[in-house]
């Protein structure tokens, strides 16, 4: 089983890549050998990584696009292989509730399956002390 630390690391890796608008940092997160899906929030899915790695691309370049994302109150499933990580992800307006599931390839966590909706009820936020990445 892999470290639930190292899990951790892997998701918040993913928002720092969002927030840093990190094309090249999200590339090498996402999986290589596992089929990927991409929801973003008010999307239709998006199932191979070329399409997935152009919508990161997309919403980097929109000036418009949402500027910055807090996760929250992140918890880790394991099923079998998959490693699941449930959390809430805090933009200026809004609350989402979001699923990323990672797996192993190459020695390395990576996300095959990223999929964030609207929450209604901001959560209890449990203040998580985690290393900055800044």
């Amino acid at each position: 089983m892999v470290n639930p630390e190292i899990v951790l690391f892997a998701n918040e890796a993913f928002y720092l890549a969002f927030n840093n608008r990190d094309l090249e940092a999200m590339e090498k997160l996402w999986s290589r050998h596992t089929p990927p899906v991409c929801i973003h929030p008010g999307w239709s899915g998006l199932y191979n990584r070329n399409e997935i790695m152009k919508s990161w691309q997309d919403i980097f370049s929109n000036e418009n696009a949402q500027q910055f994302i807090l996760c929250h109150n992140s918890r880790i499933f394991f099923q079998q292989d998959i490693m699941s990580v449930i959390c809430f992800e805090q933009l200026a307006e809004e609350w989402l509730i979001a699923t990323n599931n990672f797996v192993l390839e190459e020695g390395d966590v990576r996300i095959f399956h990223h999929q964030a909706s609207q929450c209604f009820d901001p959560p209890d936020v449990i203040e998580q002390i985690r290393p900055s990445f800044q």
